[in-house]
């Protein structure tokens, strides 16, 4: 028998594509309800016909934080525990006995695995701590864009962790992500000392290729008081790298890279990013040095900043080059047989490894 009344709530629009996978997914809680935003598909339909219990809403101005604390209104207040998913996410089966079983009668938000992306071959790419499943009181949705739940309780906050529960993402790839850039905008001008939305809107900058607001931006996130995760902060400093390679700066690009591997000398991340720069600029010692430094690194880390190339066979391809060049051929073959061996599809890595083999 249950001890906990269970309610999975989401958003949704235009995702009939996903419906079925989804609840059967969601379907071990006691209810499901799904806030429709304007679907011109038959996502609520579907729904409906599943057994969601579905509400459709309309925003004036979007913003997701709105979306999700419409949709968690619709939430009974007996519910126990709320589960916040997205359509396009599925977690894996048996999740509502782990919950049970770690979750205390105090408790207020639980953190568990969530896989952001995959690789070609659907093996994880990049995966991190999520915390998306909470308490039915003391909680809302704040931010317009890269929302967060925020605890309104008067007691501490009361965490619960499971890594053997699951939640993974298949998004849409053709869906736009057009409106993130002016929401992370007006989430920086309604909070402008929150250092996460200010390196998420120079990250934003970056994929829109705005270099020198990308640069601006996130130097402003490390001039922050409470920007203090080193791992982001590296991160800004990596972005930054970018920015100033894009523009032909290399020697700024490297002189960030360098800040990047200084303030987060636990991470692969600069150090790899920092290989592929001297690849590119035929620094041969400097892309060995890197590669080995990072190979040391073991553990991948349980953050959302994490690179998938950094941990796939891209550091034994560099380093397979770099040994090459630099007459250490034993090694570069060591490493070439390696990278092959992460990616055996790639043909490109295994004519590497026959030339580098041939030379020895």
């Amino acid at each position: 028998m249950n001890k906990y009344k269970v309610a999975v709530y989401a958003i949704c629009k235009n995702e009939e594509q996903f419906v079925d996978r989804w609840v059967d997914s969601m379907s071990e809680a006691d209810e499901i309800y799904a806030a429709d935003t304007g679907s011109l598909d038959n996502t609520a339909e579907r729904l409906r016909q599943r057994g969601v219990t579905v509400n459709n809403i309309s925003l004036g101005f979007w913003r997701f934080d709105t979306a999700r604390n419409i949709s968690l209104s619709f939430v009974p207040e007996d519910v126990d525990i709320c589960v916040c998913t997205d359509l396009d996410e599925v977690l894996d089966k048996g999740w509502r006995k782990k919950l049970e079983q770690v979750w205390r009668e105090d408790t207020t938000r639980l953190k568990y695995m969530y896989t952001w992306s995959f690789k070609p071959d659907n093996t994880p790419a990049v995966t991190f701590w999520y915390e998306k499943i909470h308490a039915r009181e003391n909680f809302r949705w704040i931010h317009p864009v890269h929302e967060i739940l925020e605890y309104c309780g008067d007691r501490p906050e009361s965490y619960v962790w499971c890594g053997d529960i699951h939640l993974k993402h298949y998004p849409d790839p053709s869906k736009s992500r057009g409106q993130y850039l002016p929401l992370l905008e007006l989430s920086v001008r309604e909070c402008p000392s929150d250092d996460r939305n200010m390196h998420y809107l120079g990250r934003e900058y970056m994929y829109y290729k705005m270099w020198d607001k990308c640069i601006e931006t996130l130097k402003k996130h490390l001039e922050m008081p409470t920007a203090v995760w080193r791992d982001e902060r590296a991160a800004s400093m990596r972005y930054i790298a970018r920015a100033y390679s894009a523009k032909g700066d290399m020697d700024e690009a490297q002189s960030w890279l360098y800040r990047a591997v200084a303030e987060a000398p636990h991470l692969r991340e600069p150090y790899i990013e920092m290989a592929k720069l001297a690849y590119r600029l035929k620094k041969w010692h400097i892309v060995y040095a890197m590669v080995c430094a990072a190979l040391e690194i073991k553990q991948k880390p349980s953050s959302y900043i994490n690179e998938s190339f950094c941990w796939d066979y891209t550091p034994y391809d560099l380093g397979a080059l770099a040994a090459y060049e630099l007459g250490m051929k034993k090694r570069a073959y060591e490493l070439a047989q390696k990278a092959y061996s992460l990616c055996p599809d790639n043909e490109r890595l295994k004519n590497n490894a026959d030339i580098i083999r041939q030379n020895l």
